[in-house]
This record gives structure tokens, sequence and C-alpha cells, in this order.
């Protein structure tokens, strides 16, 4: 595949901030942080996540199997890399340090109010996936694969904005940086045109089981067999 270059790992599930903050979990949990060095690309770091959401800035938050979540602070604290924080969610994602969401087992989308003692607000709504970019913008997939954009700030009686298309992932790296995954593993970027009868997605060679989407351009990718793909299609052929 031209557009994507393969990398050294094995992963269950990805999240990208930027070029030089990727982060991943594996199959049993572990967790792994990206080098930016192709050759030796991935660093363990203590605990264990079923789901990681990292951010340009370089905040990064995970949920695990028991639906837990944690703060990454290991850049503060190397002796507890991971702070807890209270709810519940299955899905994770963070644009910035203060435009975290996530979705909880019963698909009820939670935002981070960026105050600890009461960390969340419920946002009207029902998702599967939630992706979420550094300039605030936001978008969501509910469990029937319909696919949805925030404008909670624009219009708040209807907070969503359907979106023509089917997909299962999805990922935002910022307004014009987004991606998702449909239920046959085909990946789709979006093309900034929501015009009625043109599709606002084109389809990209390859096929996923996550993608990740960064604030600069970057997308990363994995397959159902836990390979590790980076996006450079953007980039001389």
């Amino acid at each position: 595949m031209a557009d994507w270059v393969k990398v050294a790992g094995s992963l269950s599930a990805i999240s990208a901030g930027s070029r030089t903050t990727v982060w991943g979990v594996n199959a049993a949990s572990a967790i792994y942080r990206y080098t930016n060095y192709d050759a030796n690309p991935w660093i363990n770091i203590p605990g264990a996540l079923s789901d990681i959401g990292a951010a340009s800035d370089g905040t990064t938050w995970g949920v695990n199997a028991g639906n837990q979540i944690y703060r990454y602070i290991g850049d503060q604290d190397s002796s507890n890399p991971w702070k807890g924080i209270t709810g519940s969610l299955v899905r994770i994602d963070a644009g910035s340090r203060t435009n975290v969401w996530g979705v909880d087992s019963a698909s009820a989308i939670y935002r981070y109010t960026n105050y600890d003692a009461n960390p969340w607000i419920k946002i009207p709504g029902a998702l599967s996936d939630i992706g979420a970019g550094a300039d605030g913008t936001v978008w969501g997939v509910n469990a029937g694969n319909q696919v949805f954009r925030y404008t909670g700030d624009q219009n708040s009686s209807n907070p969503w904005v359907n979106v023509p298309g089917s997909l299962k992932r999805i990922a935002v790296g910022s307004r014009t940086n987004v991606w998702g995954v449909d239920p046959a593993g085909s990946i789709y970027r979006y093309t900034n045109n929501d015009a009625s009868g043109v599709n606002p997605w084109i389809k990209i060679p390859g096929a996923a089981a996550d993608i990740a989407a960064g604030a600069d351009g970057t997308v990363w990718h994995i397959n159902t067999s836990g390979e590790i793909y980076r996006y450079t299609g953007d980039q001389p052929s």
C-alpha cells in the first residue's frame, strides 16, 4: 500500500495527537508510546488500558477494561504515571487539555469540565465512539454507524448534526482532519464538504479496525490483525 508505511508492533487501539504524540494499547491492555523512531518505535508505559486518547499538546487519557478513567501524569510524576478520575467510560478521546470527551457503556456522551472534583457534564445524544480535535471539533458515531458532528457550541437545541455516511470508528485531529472506518473496515477521509447530494467522504486504500488523526495531519491505523500503519499518502510517492 503506497499510502501507508508499516510500523513494527501490535496494537488493538491507537490515538494520535500529532506527529510526535502517538499512543496505543495492545490486546493484553499494555500501553505503548511512539518513540518517533521507526527502527525501535514503541516504549512500554506502566499501566493497563483498553482505550486511549492522545492530544497534540501532550495530554493523554485512557480507560481500562473496568471502564475506569485515567489521565496521564507521567511527565509530572514518574512513580505513578496515571491519575484516576471519577467516572465510567468505555471510549475516550482528547483533542487538548481542555477538550476531552468520552462515551459510557450505555452510549451516553460526556465532556470533561476541566475540574477533577466534578469532572464530567453529560451532553444529549447517544454515541458508541467519539473523536475530539485540538481546535474543539468533535465528531461521533452511534451503534447504528450513523455519523454526527458536534454543533452544541453553535446550536444548543440540537447539539449534533447528522452527516451522511456509515462509520463504526471515527478520529478527529482538527476541523479539516477527520477520518473514519466503516463496518467493513474501509477507511474514509472527510472532504470538508457536507453539501447535500455530495458524498462527504473519500475512500482511502487500506483496511482498518481503528484509526487515529492528529492536529497536524498525522494519521495512523491498525488492522484486525493488530498491524500498525502510518499514513504517507500526503507525501510524494
